[in-house]
């Protein structure tokens, strides 16, 4: 029988409030890596436009880009995309959701399937990605707000050419509400994207009237696809070419990052558990719509801005550099239905960039706090929003100063994240699928196999894109591979730093004789021995040599750690077997993830009179090694590091316990 007894937990070291008044206001409100159990629901429908002010927002840019990646190709270039769109990213985030429903995404996923340090390291690189992904996307959106500013003909003469002091601007406005609070993000979301699909729609509309009137611009672009060759020729030609307009796949993370805020109708409420817990299966399918529905509106809204934006444009117009430039729609808002609509147009394509900062902002405060504070690889204050606000925007304009907001600059990086993501989710659904085959067996793993060899060909479709802008454009995966091994550096220093932290979640007694016993112990009570084994004999030749060296007073208390097998764990609940062995106590502790830090948990809680700690006298270099990676080593000096560490953070009235160093380890 398992038993639990309540034992007060430690306090944490400078648990108590700041004592500046800046301290008081960043360490204000929740930990961000608690999830919020009574976070509203809304209904898929309007949660569609928290998702789709990333997606949807892209069309401020993508039709210009896809325009200077393939010129007369842009169309069937961009067909090509919406069909990986709806053949690809949907059906891999259907199943993200369907695995991953608590919103952390396909990261979450990697790390159930590869566990330990590989799935540890993995995740770390794949957070350098995600971001890339989040940063670029606030840089990128801020710039291109920016841009649609200065270009306008009513505004110009009054902001002049300061796009970069602009984007600044925009970007320090986005930190300001998210250090305020941000609330009612759905509302605000609903309010800008709808109107901004309207008015594209609008643009397009009239964009096609033109073509209709002039049937000659269709006969130019024909002429000028017949100079590519035959359509397979084209269709090769746009193959290779699609991957340069990987931008319009941005947005199914943020997608999936969402699904707490959609209601699943009250089944959910009721629905049976798993081994896994209560399995929202309305949640599910109300996010499956979810993702469909954008990438459909998404699909329809390229296609007709591919269309239009190729045959109106000339060259030289959406050339680097020139007044479309990143800004294509905008541009025809301007010529086709003039300046007053245009800047109507512009307006709202600078607020939709600016949420689209601001759904970015979201993911990264919801992705990064759940993984490196855990993992022990980020200090504790990156748990809390007003601090990473101020982190996230140091970053953000440093990169805004290094690209000087250009949007053509930083799309190489934007493409890379993005890309990274969608193909880490393709590989995490397909290895998972691969695996459930296997534990179906060979008749009803049939089918499973048979998705997962889909989702394998998918996962090399991507691959393929991936390594396609990457050889187009190396400066992104350079830009990526800076944050991911700024993460990596950072995470092993911070777990460096934090690994003399008590580092237990809590204790659960193996009995009810263990938790009565320990209540005999407490107190200054018993003389705390960790032990190398549990046998009776070191036991009985550690308690002579102990008394025959020492003047002890009270019974000893043994303790003996076993580790649990995955070491890169940074904190884990304990489980403690004690019973008696004659005058003296045996402490039997599993489920540790390292020694010394167990046995200084304990002795915390158990305050014994003195503590005895063999000294083994190898090579410290070497002990220090084998401590940070699988939490051995040297234990009788880190235990006292720890103690003295946690000692001096939580200062008390208590006697502390004797300590002795022992060099004979006997």
């Amino acid at each position: 029988m398992t038993a639990e007894y309540d034992i007060p937990p430690l306090p944490l070291p400078n648990s108590g409030p700041p004592k500046s008044r800046v301290g008081r206001f960043l360490l204000a409100g929740e930990p961000l890596d608690r999830p919020d159990e009574h976070a509203g629901r809304h209904s898929w429908r309007k949660v569609l436009w928290l998702t789709g002010v990333d997606y949807f927002s892209t069309l401020g840019y993508q039709p210009g880009i896809a325009l200077l990646a393939a010129g007369a190709l842009s169309p069937i270039a961009t067909l090509i995309l919406v069909a990986v769109t709806l053949l690809g990213a949907v059906p891999v985030y259907a199943q993200v959701a369907r695995r991953s429903y608590a919103g952390q995404g396909s990261i979450a996923m990697l790390e159930s399937l590869l566990p330990e340090w590989r799935g540890k390291i993995l995740v770390l690189a794949l957070l350098g990605f995600a971001a890339t992904d989040f940063v670029i996307t606030m840089t990128l959106s801020a710039a291109d707000a920016a841009q649609h500013a200065v270009e306008n003909p009513l505004v110009r003469p009054f902001i002049g050419d300061h796009r970069l002091l602009l984007t600044l601007g925009l970007l320090s406005l986005l930190a300001v509400v998210f250090l305020i609070g941000f609330r009612e993000a759905i509302g605000v979301a609903r309010l800008v994207a709808v109107p901004y699909i309207v008015l594209n729609l609008i643009v397009l509309a009239r964009g096609l009237v033109e073509i209709a009137l002039h049937p000659e611009l269709l006969r130019a672009w024909r002429l000028s696809l017949r100079l590519h060759g035959d359509t397979s020729a084209l269709l090769l030609a746009s193959a290779l070419i699609f991957p340069k307009l990987a931008l319009g796949l941005s947005g199914f993370e943020t997608g999936v990052s969402v699904m707490p805020l959609v209601d699943g109708g009250p089944g959910d409420a009721t629905a049976p558990q798993d081994a896994t817990g209560r399995v929202p299966h309305g949640r599910i399918r109300s996010t499956r719509r979810l993702l469909l529905a954008a990438a459909l509106i998404m699909s329809v809204l390229l296609i007709l801005s591919s269309l239009v934006t190729t045959l109106l444009i000339p060259p030289a117009a959406y050339a680097e550099g020139g007044p479309a430039a990143g800004r294509a729609l905008a541009w025809l808002a301007h010529g086709l239905l003039g300046h007053a609509f245009g800047t109507l147009y512009d307006l709202w394509t600078i607020a939709i960039l600016g949420f689209a900062g601001a759904s970015a902002m979201a993911g990264l405060l919801n992705l990064v706090p759940r993984y490196l504070p855990r993992f022990g690889m980020a200090p504790q204050w990156t748990t809390y929003r007003r601090p990473m606000v101020v982190l996230l925007f140091a970053v953000c304009a440093v990169v805004t100063l290094i690209f000087r907001a250009n949007v053509e600059a930083q799309g190489g990086a934007y493409a890379t994240g993005v890309l990274v993501l969608i193909l880490s989710a393709a590989f995490a659904v397909a290895l998972a699928l691969w695996k459930e085959s296997r534990a179906a067996g060979v008749v009803k793993g049939a089918p499973i196999l048979a998705q997962s060899a889909y989702f394998w060909i998918v996962a090399l479709v991507f691959a393929y894109t991936l390594v396609d802008n990457v050889l187009a454009r190396p400066d992104g995966v350079i830009i990526a591979s800076i944050f991911v091994l700024g993460i990596l550096g950072a995470g092993a220093a911070s777990r460096t730093l934090r690994a003399t932290e008590l580092r237990v979640s809590g204790i659960r007694f193996a009995d009810d004789e263990s938790a009565a016993l320990w209540k005999t112990m407490v107190g200054k009570k018993v003389n705390l021995v960790p032990v190398r084994t549990a046998t009776q004999d070191e036991q009985t030749k550690k308690a002579a040599g102990l008394r025959a060296n020492y003047r002890i007073q009270g019974p000893l208390a043994f303790i003996h750690v076993a580790l649990m097998d995955n070491r890169s764990e940074f904190l884990a609940p304990l489980r403690l077997r004690v019973r008696r062995a004659g005058e003296d106590f045996v402490i039997e502790v599993t489920g540790a993830i390292a020694i010394a830090n167990t046995i200084a948990y304990i002795s915390e809680l158990l305050d014994p009179i003195t503590l005895f700690l063999g000294l083994t006298g190898q090579n410290l270099m070497t002990q220090a090694l084998r401590y940070l990676l699988v939490g051995e080593g040297e234990v009788a000096l880190m235990v006292y590091k720890i103690l003295v560490r946690y000692w001096h953070e939580t200062p008390e009235e208590d006697v502390r316990p004797q300590i002795f160093l022992m060099s004979d380890p006997t």
